[in-house]
């Protein structure tokens, strides 16, 4: 009885993710004619960097790329996982003989709020999309983005804190650390640095390999709490993403940007938190070691800054760091393929931990 239930739980996580795969596959010649058709890409190819000055380097590596294909690829990846979610509940709400496969994986208790952060991201990022493709535009301030997943990230934080009771962080083999209402900021400042990880959205299949590991890590981590609806959400994802880095492998038909980054980094930390305190387990503390490469990101960036600002000169000929590689005469495939490599060995790294300290 004990194996059939975990059969059962893994044919509830493994279906949503094929299912998310089958509909990307299909909804993206779809997607991609219009995106063609109304040539969603950026105009004005070039790059503005943070001291207001043109990024000379990036744009030597990649102004042509940025009109050569469209923007928004996201859409496949939470366009997707909408459909498998909406699919899946219409199955197994019409059909009885479905209905015992309990393949509706959307709950109030586990993915109701990952799924919010998902599409709110998403949408705002999609608005983002809309605006960046407009002649002479440059999308939305990045004030206002960082506005947006401020009040987003501080309602999820108090509704942790409110709804769900959560007020102490998992340390793997130790005591939770009591933190109380400090988890709402807590929770913000996790999603502010994710969302400045999204920039890893530079080179072609890039981002679609390592998100992919991210979420795969998740859906295992939630699938050994028994939160197999949050499984099954992280799953769906992964299909979503490996439809998206079908296409998106060099040549990419078109990038994933900010409607892509946006709603899967505001969900990465919402699974995060989830598979914490809340699931019994230690989610927050192995995201840095799971992410390690969106932590290498960002992190490459604020030394850059602070080279800059203090020394009067850069620390890499280009940050973040994947575009260092590239400067210095790494193939834009080898970085993606080693970065995959590097993102499989720290999601596992981050699994066997997590896993670890369940187990202890």
């Amino acid at each position: 009885m004990v194996m059939e239930g975990i059969l059962s739980d893994i044919v509830r996580v493994l279906v949503p993710a094929a299912a998310a795969f089958i509909l990307g596959m299909a909804l993206t010649p779809v997607l991609t004619h219009y995106l063609y058709k109304y040539k969603a890409w950026k105009k004005t190819p070039g790059k503005i960097a943070y001291d207001g000055k043109a990024a000379e380097e990036f744009n030597r590596l990649h102004v042509d790329n940025e009109v050569r294909a469209p923007r928004m690829g996201g859409i496949v990846v939470w366009g997707s996982v909408l459909l498998t979610i909406l699919s899946l509940s219409f199955l197994t709400n019409t059909f009885d003989s479905i209905l015992s496969l309990q393949l509706d994986f959307l709950s109030r208790n586990q993915t109701w709020i990952p799924l919010a952060a998902l599409m709110v991201g998403a949408l705002a990022g999609l608005f983002d999309d809309l605006l960046v493709i407009q002649p002479g535009a440059e999308g939305m301030p990045l004030r206002l983005r960082l506005l947006i997943v401020l009040i987003m990230s501080t309602f999820i934080g108090w509704w942790f804190w409110d709804k769900l009771d959560v007020v102490a962080v998992n340390i793997p083999f130790g005591a939770p650390l009591e933190i109380g209402f400090l988890i709402v900021p807590f929770f913000v400042l996790v999603s502010l640095a994710l969302y400045a990880s999204g920039v890893i959205d530079g080179i072609d299949g890039l981002s679609g390999g390592v998100f992919a590991s991210i979420f795969a890590s998740y859906t295992i981590i939630a699938f050994v709490q028994e939160q197999i609806d949050l499984a099954a959400f992280s799953a769906a994802i992964v299909g979503g993403l490996l439809a998206f880095l079908w296409f998106n492998i060099p040549p990419a038909r078109f990038y994933m940007s900010d409607t892509g980054t946006m709603g899967l980094t505001l969900a990465i930390g919402t699974i995060a938190f989830m598979t914490d305190n809340l699931g019994g387990g230690v989610g927050i503390a192995v995201l840095p070691i799971i992410g390690f490469l969106l932590v290498a990101t960002v992190a490459s960036d604020i030394l850059q800054l602070i080279w800059k600002k203090v020394l009067g000169r850069k620390l890499f000929r280009i940050a973040p760091l994947h575009h260092h590689f590239e400067a210095i005469g790494w193939p834009g495939p080898k970085v993606v393929m080693r970065y995959w490599v590097l993102s499989v060995v720290f999601a596992f790294a981050g699994v066997i931990l997590a896993i670890a300290a369940i187990s202890s």
